[in-house]
């Protein structure tokens, strides 16, 4: 199976009688509350899903990453992954402490290597392309703490997850993948629900790989995004109804939602390689927000790395579409009608149809889809809804 990044599946599980002495420890250590964001990203790095990550960036990570897009071993790596703490307690911290991280219980005890400040705005230029704060991610940049902890965290106690079963982490996603006998696997990231498009290039991929690791983040996203349970129920319909069900595998991922375009286009890729799949697909406007990103950054991109150090192949796809004069999905590269004889699936108008109690056409999304979707608008609106055939 394909190497996680780095060569080593990172594991900072704290078990048994170490679990049980940080435990003992955490009513003596300094202490942050985490965001969600951070949460999250404490879980990932311990289980591995950010190898080759053991905790959070040091200054001389975060400067080669948010400036050059590797680490500082030469390994590509995109996003700074960092642990914000007020300044108060950047004072009373530094090499050679221990800091509990509390979420709000105790989730993790970092191994603290150095207290640093970030430039928020050069951060939010480099890694963001912008410092609009109408981009969500750079409105939640500025409004962390330019300090930050670094060093390799243990989780002691994980939060229950959201998704009891369906949250499977790297090493069980590998585990089972030998067991179907997967030898390539393309991974598909989502934090909407699923359109025809969608679908039309998820079964593109699976005629050329063994199999598809469909993986909706479920983390924090903007607050006008759907809540993540409706999305799975979605993927859930439409798997039952249409996939063939010893060629997909659908988890969670329990990541937060960057909205950084290109940078997180590459991110989402090295990611799944830890979870074991060996491609990915990369569509138009990847992590895209508010058409802050011109629509195949996320591809071109890439370009920009060595991919034998990336280790995943990314697999470009444009717009998906349905055509009348064709009759069926299509994209550009197929399609040779004009545009009026396209039905472009696009997120804003099939939002409007849904707020107006109207399903959207079958030849842009499946019905059963359409359906949980309809519901949800009518719940957020206070509308009452029958079903529509």
């Amino acid at each position: 199976m394909l190497a996680p990044h780095g060569g080593r599946l990172v594991q900072r599980l704290a078990s048994g009688p170490l679990a049980q002495a940080l435990r003992e420890e955490v009513h003596h250590l300094p202490s942050v509350r985490l965001e969600a964001k951070e949460a999250s990203d404490a879980v990932l790095i311990a289980v591995g899903a950010y190898s080759p990550l053991g905790g959070f960036m040091t200054q001389e990570a975060y400067r080669s990453v948010v400036h050059g897009m590797h680490l500082p071993n030469g390994l590509p790596w995109t996003l700074p992954i960092t642990l914000p703490v007020p300044a108060e307690l950047s004072r009373r911290i530094g090499r050679g402490d221990r800091l509990a991280l509390l979420a709000p219980q105790l989730v993790a005890v970092m191994e603290v290597e150095e207290v640093y400040e970030r430039d928020l705005e050069e951060e939010a230029r480099l890694v963001f392309g912008t410092t609009n704060p109408r981009h969500p991610g750079v409105a939640r940049l500025l409004r962390e703490s330019p300090w930050v902890a670094a060093g390799e965290i243990w989780l002691v106690d994980r939060p229950p997850p959201a998704f009891p079963g369906q949250e499977l982490d790297p090493i069980q996603t590998r585990a089972r993948f030998a067991e179907l006998g997967w030898r390539t696997v393309t991974a598909f990231q989502t934090r909407n629900p699923l359109h025809r498009g969608h679908e039309y290039l998820q079964k593109c991929a699976l005629e050329v790989t063994d199999g598809l690791l469909l993986h909706p983040l479920v983390g924090e996203t903007k607050d006008d995004d759907l809540p993540p349970d409706v999305r799975l129920r979605t993927y859930e319909a439409l798997l039952e109804a249409y996939y063939p069900r010893d060629r997909v595998v659908l988890a969670v991922f329990p990541a937060a939602m960057r909205y950084a375009g290109p940078r997180e286009a590459v991110f989402h890729a090295l990611v799944r390689k830890n979870y074991g799949c060996t491609h990915i697909l990369i569509g138009r406007d990847h992590a895209g927000v508010g058409g802050f990103y011109e629509p195949y950054a996320a591809h071109r991109i890439f370009d920009r790395f060595d991919a034998t150090k990336l280790g995943i192949t990314p697999v470009f796809f444009g717009e998906a579409f349905y055509c009348r004069r064709c009759e069926g999905m299509a994209t550009e590269r197929t399609c040779p009608h004009p545009g009026e004889a396209r039905m472009n699936p696009s997120g804003t108008w099939v939002r409007r149809l849904l707020r107006s109690g109207q399903l959207p056409p079958p030849q842009v999304m499946r019905p059963e889809v359409a359906q949980i979707l309809l519901r949800c608008f009518a719940d957020l609106h206070g509308q009452v809804v029958g079903r529509v055939s």
